[in-house]
């Protein structure tokens, strides 16, 4: 019969099984099994290091590429835009490249007229009505509201009219500077553009113009705001009243060709608008900034058109023969 005594004979050879068991076990792992252990934690320390290693050098590299782009630009664009007259117009989100873009033209030589702002209020499609009335209100005698598209897109008639202030006429005339800052200050105010005026007042009478992107909206109202920007691209690209090889301003996007329903890729997409609009998508670095100004130059001067960039649609890095 199992008694008591026999029980507490049976848990103490468990117990004792259990400590030999780990005293064999430890004996074990002190051997060969924790120095191969000891072997592998060292060579992934070891890799992690090249890893480490290999990002900086990937990151130097970088650098250097970006450096190098800076110090050729005046070799590749020095002159080459003199006296040409530019206008900037940048996008919501375009703050830390837009500076960039403008170093470049003015390595070219070139002038630029005006740097205009885009709120995102002026892509709201909720505000259209109000967008419309505004340039109702704010046409001046040289920068009049008869004329411009009137229809229920406040986007296109502001744009147009914002066109009309800052862009070169038919036969090289130009809007009083009076009007220009008077319909400029009307935007400004109601909270759809900003003006840097920091290094020289904003005047029309630009040549053409160089619209900075940024990255496509992504609210509830994104692919409208999306198609508003294509609207507000192709306002500055026409040329009023003109037909056939004069009917398109120069008009260059530089700017980033990245996510769904950016302005880049929609230009490429459009089989009207790409022939007339140069786009450059990686103007967030510096070799996309100089790239920007030598299609400038090719759009400006030698009136030709071409798609340059990383992203599809691109035919190459930079305009070929640009040097």
């Amino acid at each position: 019969m199992i008694n008591f005594r026999y029980h507490v004979v049976s848990l103490t050879a468990v117990f004792l099984a259990l400590a030999i068991g780990l005293v064999v076990g430890t004996a074990a792992l002190n051997g060969p099994v924790a120095d191969s252990l000891r072997y592998q934690l060292d060579a992934l320390k070891k890799d992690n290091s090249n890893k480490r290693d290999q990002v900086d050098q990937y990151r130097d590299q970088i650098n250097r590429s970006q450096d190098f782009a800076t110090q050729i630009a005046p070799t590749l664009l020095n002159g080459k835009l003199t006296g040409r007259r530019i206008l900037v117009v940048a996008l919501p989100d375009t703050s830390d490249y837009m500076a960039g873009v403008i170093s470049m033209l003015q390595i070219a030589g070139a002038t630029v007229t005006a740097r205009v702002t885009v709120q995102d209020k002026f892509f709201d499609p909720n505000v259209s009505t109000e967008l419309l009335d505004l340039a109702s209100q704010s046409s001046q005698g040289t920068i009049p509201f008869e004329g411009l598209p009137v229809n229920s897109d406040g986007v296109e008639t502001a744009s147009a009219q914002l066109a009309l202030a800052l862009l070169q006429r038919a036969g090289g005339s130009q809007p009083a500077a009076d009007d220009v800052t008077a319909v400029l200050t009307a935007y400004t105010k109601a909270g759809y553009i900003s003006v840097d005026e920091k290094q020289a007042k904003a005047v029309g009478g630009a040549e053409g113009t160089v619209i900075v992107s940024g990255p496509p909206a992504v609210d509830k109202d994104a692919a409208k705001k999306s198609q508003s920007a294509v609207t507000l691209a192709n306002q500055f690209s026409k040329r009023p009243g003109a037909t056939g090889s004069t009917a398109s301003r120069p008009l260059v996007i530089a700017g980033d060709g990245v996510g769904d329903g950016n302005l880049i890729s929609a230009v490429r997409g459009d089989p009207t608008l790409v022939q007339s609009i140069s786009t450059v998508d990686n103007a967030s670095t510096v070799q996309g900034q100089l790239a920007a100004g030598m299609a400038t130059v090719e759009r400006f001067v030698q009136n030709k058109v071409g798609q340059y960039g990383l992203a599809p649609g691109a035919s190459s890095l930079v305009p070929k023969g640009a040097s």
